[in-house]
């Protein structure tokens, strides 16, 4: 009688059944309560972006130019945008963390440190740029020479990128598709990989460069060679990745699988693609690397159009601040494009992040 008087904490959640902890749950509750003078520093490496935001703000104003510089206020109209982003987004994360969400907090305390230095590295290139000219100018624009002339060719740039992205995409997922049937059906199969493993090992480590003189005197079209030399790099990435990962799998799950009566279809689908999943996935991040590469060399090729073909038709013409202006356009797009890739990867893998019971 007394026994099932006594309930201690834990009883009580679970009497209506398992506690379900998250990741992030075990995390409080594992971490150390800070001190003092911990919580102070987070705070001034928090606030840090916002210093380095404004002495780069004082730099471009106060050190005087060393060339021409048409609508100055351009670059800096870029730099007070970034420090409002930021502060805005610190003020989300305070109003989240007040609510108990300590994630958007910890996440912007983790980058803090990189927006400082981002911020320090643009006053720097201003410095050696337009300030002294010690990387000589035009050849080495400034800032404020790409974003205007960004702005004043936009609709060209526009066309462009999205050619490139059509191109990218088109070839991205023609390899990618391919290289699951082959590495799937390599990995699962040692017949068939008896016969396509040379295949792989003879074509992967040619460089796409290689290709172009080939793909110039026998595709019917540049734009269809370009097309075959993204994919065939996303292939080779996704078919080693896959047929890695399927050979990886644990070969007592096959014959659990077996004893309850699964087909060799629901062994390809239930058992082997599943457990193989974060190889398969790691391995369509390596292909939009290696297309992302390809690309740039195809469209060098002679394609109509492109950031590839702007680059170096900019080039030719030394028209350097519409060259960087490319290039900065295509660090962007294919930043937000490995960014979409990890969030794919995460959501498609959530369950390594699941609840803990």
């Amino acid at each position: 009688m007394a026994e099932n008087q006594i309930k201690t904490p834990s009883n009580a959640i679970n009497q209506n059944g398992p506690e379900k902890l998250t990741r992030q749950q075990l995390k409080d509750l594992e971490a150390r309560e800070k001190t003092r003078g911990q919580i102070l520093m987070d705070r001034i490496i928090m606030l840090l972006p916002i210093v380095c935001g404004i002495i780069a703000c004082l730099e471009y104003l106060m050190v005087p130019d060393n060339s021409p510089n048409d609508d100055p206020f351009t670059y800096l109209g870029l730099l007070l945008v970034l420090i409002a982003a930021y502060i805005f987004y610190g003020i989300y994360a305070i109003a989240k963390n007040a609510g108990g969400d300590k994630t958007v907090l910890e996440k912007l305390r983790y980058k803090a440190p990189l927006h400082s230095a981002l911020f320090l590295l643009l006053a720097g290139y201003d410095y050696l740029t337009l300030k002294t000219g010690v990387l000589t100018q035009p050849f080495v624009p400034c800032m404020n020479y790409i974003i205007n002339i960004a702005w004043q060719d936009r609709a060209y740039l526009i066309e462009c990128t999205l050619h490139t992205l059509r191109l990218l995409f088109l070839g991205y997922f023609i390899g990618v598709f391919l290289g699951l049937i082959t590495g799937i059906t390599c990995g699962y199969s040692e017949r068939v990989r008896y016969w396509v493993n040379p295949v792989i090992k003879f074509l992967g480590p040619i460089p796409t460069s290689t290709w172009i003189p080939i793909i110039m005197v026998v595709a019917s079209s540049l734009f269809g060679g370009a097309v075959f030399i993204i994919g065939l790099g996303s292939w080779f990435a996704v078919t080693v990745a896959s047929m890695t990962g399927i050979q990886n799998v644990d070969k007592s799950f096959f014959e659990a699988a077996r004893t309850l009566g699964a087909n060799e279809r629901q062994l390809v689908f239930r058992v082997a693609i599943p457990h193989a999943m974060p190889s398969i996935l790691q391995g369509c991040t390596q292909a939009m690397s290696s297309a992302c590469t390809a690309i740039m060399i195809a469209e060098m090729m002679g394609v109509k159009a492109g950031l590839g073909w702007y680059m170096t038709w900019a080039k030719s013409w030394a028209s350097y601040d519409k060259m960087f202006a490319a290039l900065f356009v295509i660090c962007f797009i294919f930043t937000i494009v490995t960014k979409a890739l990890d969030l794919i990867k995460r959501r498609v893998l959530r369950w390594q992040n699941g609840v803990v019971k």
